[in-house]
């Protein structure tokens, strides 16, 4: 039974799964967490633990449809229904009123009193290597959204390698 759309409480994870499955369908919880770390991980990370529970619960508010194989590996198969498609058209058309997150394991390491230069140049191998996997992608074909997204990516690991590369020699 679909709980009215006013009850259901729905958060960003919420919409980063009915985005996979709209891309997906039908998609199992594996293929959705693989589309993932493909795709949405570069920007929004959602443990597969999370993404798997999610799901049933998305199902159970009537936003994706589950279903499970009758042989085999009676694996579950998720498809966006009517309510869930109108709930991620909604979000899709709102604005966000929301800030960056930004959680950096080396920004909190500095805050804290780590020396800056060996963090620095640990940080800006990480960056750059993540740099040098965005150009990479920036090569595939890709939907327009996924390519202002990338472009995001690419803009902040830029700024990160600068700001890296600056403490890595001393400044």
């Amino acid at each position: 039974m679909l709980a009215s759309m006013s009850s259901v409480r729905l958060t960003t994870t919420s919409y980063v799964v009915l985005g996979l499955v709209e891309m997906c369908q039908p998609a199992t919880p594996y293929e959705i967490k693989r589309a993932a770390e493909a795709t949405t991980s570069n920007f929004w990370t959602v443990a597969h633990t999370q993404l798997y529970g999610e799901c049933s619960r998305l199902a159970r508010e009537g936003l994706l449809d589950e279903r499970q194989e009758q042989t085999g590996r009676r694996r579950k198969l998720y498809r966006l229904t009517a309510p869930g498609r109108a709930a991620l058209d909604a979000w899709r058309a709102e604005p966000t009123s929301e800030g960056f997150e930004l959680r950096d394991p080396g920004a909190v390491k500095l805050f804290f009193g780590a020396a800056p230069k060996p963090l620095a140049e640990a940080q800006l191998a990480i960056h750059q290597r993540q740099l040098d996997r965005y150009r990479q992608t920036a090569k595939a074909d890709m939907t327009d959204g996924a390519r202002l997204a990338l472009e995001c990516g690419i803009g902040h690991e830029r700024e990160y390698v600068r700001y890296w590369t600056k403490l890595a020699e001393g400044g």
